[in-house]
């Protein structure tokens, strides 16, 4: 091998500072990518986030239609003597009846005791909170009626979250009045023979977002439209 080409081996190759540089360009280019990496991961969870929220809310409007226009006009067993009155109670604060509709079987399974209940948000606020156990006849609606009261309803372990962080929830209860579809006026507590025409739910969040879909006032239309507790010729 000549000197030229012993010359030209030698300069072949990478220096110290070249191999520097590329290094220093490839972490800088592979941290670009994880940042922007991060960045998409973060805008899909929040849009997965507030997806879920929407799908929530959809999913409550969904359910207080179905069991609440799911009621049945059936009676339970309470006061002395077992006195027959209506299975539906509520105030301004919770709501009690018996539904063909169940949150967790859907129409096809057995009629549910349903109860709403607007309960303490332990994170603030108020929240929506639903229990829901099989109607087994008179009997099984008897223990709702304590000496010719209605007991409140509980939060249990059991009971469901509706929804949470609410700024205020009550219901309401239309009266009814033959041959009207629309009904009379609203109560705020409910204690007649009869069910009423509808059912109002009126939910705030505590903290509106635009971006969300916001708890709406909902209008329950009740379909039964018979005396629960009167007799009929067909009895």
């Amino acid at each position: 091998m000549s000197r030229k080409d012993r010359r030209r081996g030698r300069t072949r190759g990478f220096t110290l500072v070249e191999m520097m540089i590329a290094v220093t360009l490839v972490a800088a280019i592979i941290t670009g990518l994880l940042m922007a990496m991060r960045t998409s991961l973060t805008a899909y969870e929040k849009i997965n986030r507030r997806l879920e929220d929407n799908r929530r809310v959809m999913g409550l409007d969904q359910a207080l239609h179905r069991q609440f226009g799911g009621m049945m006009p059936v009676t339970g067993e309470c006061g002395v003597g077992g006195a027959k009155v209506p299975a539906f109670n509520g105030d301004a604060a919770s709501v009690r009846f018996v539904s063909s509709f169940s949150l967790t079987e859907g129409a096809r399974g057995y009629p549910q005791v349903v109860e709403y209940v607007a309960a303490p948000d332990p994170h603030g606020g108020v929240r929506l909170m639903m229990n829901e156990r099989v109607y087994s006849g008179p009997s099984s609606v008897a223990p709702l009626c304590v000496n010719g009261t209605v007991p409140p309803v509980q939060v249990t372990p059991q009971s469901v979250e509706m929804a949470g962080k609410l700024a205020y929830c009550r219901f309401g209860y239309r009266i009814p009045v033959p041959d009207s579809p629309l009904g009379g006026d609203w109560f705020t507590e409910w204690q007649r023979p009869d069910l009423p025409r509808a059912v109002r739910v009126e939910m705030m969040p505590e903290g509106p977002n635009p971006s969300q879909l916001p708890m709406l006032t909902l209008n329950v239309p009740v379909h039964v439209t018979r005396l629960v507790a009167g007799v009929y010729a067909d009895q």
